[in-house]
């Protein structure tokens, strides 16, 4: 059994839970503690029942509290070696016991979880995403992507569930109010996915196995979840499926998501 809850995701800030019978893990630390604490509780999960925190990478939306959590409740860091060293103020938090170095697409075990990390285009020091294995069922994280490549789609084959960026409309992000040089860092191919090609991604991976997914990380700005469903259930539409082959949700930035469960 695996369990999947977005406790929040989004431009403003991340952190991800995916559970077994056994074992809990947060994907990302990105929001206060106490917000952390309060989705947690809403869920009936414990702090200190968490096996361990994985980081995607280190910008602050995904970092704020990881640092602190883990000193407080020891709980072990799971992190490559050049986001530690892109991440001083958090890496110093934490204890050398908890920091727990993995090599990208090199697989590692937490409680009866295997984790395999994948390198995603973006512009950090050594960002990744994770593919969750327990029972031969797979599950994929992979947010803040600026773009889809064929070896990051061969990674994401074979999931049940994918927690997948649909960050901004290009039509909205072209006309807002940011300077330009951050349109085009976001819209780059290092930046993040757009509703459109989350879309295009969906509707590859449904032949291979994907029936569920959850649209994350999206702007506060330049975006909304209803433009990010719409524009998606279009492109899978376009490619023959419907949303009967597929359960689409869309990840909330200021709440928790209802849980996936993957059996």
């Amino acid at each position: 059994m695996l369990n999947f809850c977005s406790l929040y995701s989004g431009s403003t800030g991340n952190c991800l839970l995916v559970s077994s019978e056994d074992t809990n893990i947060l994907i990302d630390a990105g929001v206060s503690q106490k917000k952390i604490l309060e989705a947690l509780e809403s869920i009936n999960i414990d702090i200190n029942s968490i096996n361990g925190i994985l980081v995607t990478h280190e910008h602050s939306d995904h970092i704020l509290s990881i640092g602190g959590l883990s000193k407080k409740y020891n709980i072990p860091v799971y992190v490559n070696k050049e986001t530690l060293a892109a991440m001083p103020c958090q890496a110093e938090k934490i204890a050398d016991d908890n920091k727990k170095i993995f090599k990208v697409e090199s697989d590692f075990e937490i409680g009866s979880l295997k984790i395999h990390p994948f390198s995603i285009p973006h512009d950090a020091a050594n960002p990744c995403g994770f593919n969750v294995y327990k029972d031969n069922k797979k599950i994929s994280i992979a947010t803040d992507i600026g773009h889809i490549e064929n070896s990051l789609l061969d990674e994401l084959k074979k999931s049940s569930f994918i927690m997948l960026e649909s960050n901004y409309d290009p039509e909205i992000l072209r006309l807002c109010h940011y300077p330009y040089k951050l349109k085009q860092r976001i819209s780059g191919e290092k930046g993040h996915l757009s509703n459109s090609s989350a879309g295009k991604t969906i509707s590859s991976l449904i032949p291979e196995g994907l029936d569920k997914v959850m649209l994350g990380h999206l702007s506060k700005e330049n975006n909304f979840p209803e433009l990010a469903y719409k524009t998606v259930t279009e492109e899978i539409e376009q490619k023959g499926f419907s949303e009967k082959n597929i359960n689409i949700n869309v990840a909330s930035r200021v709440r928790p998501s209802k849980i996936i469960n993957i059996t």
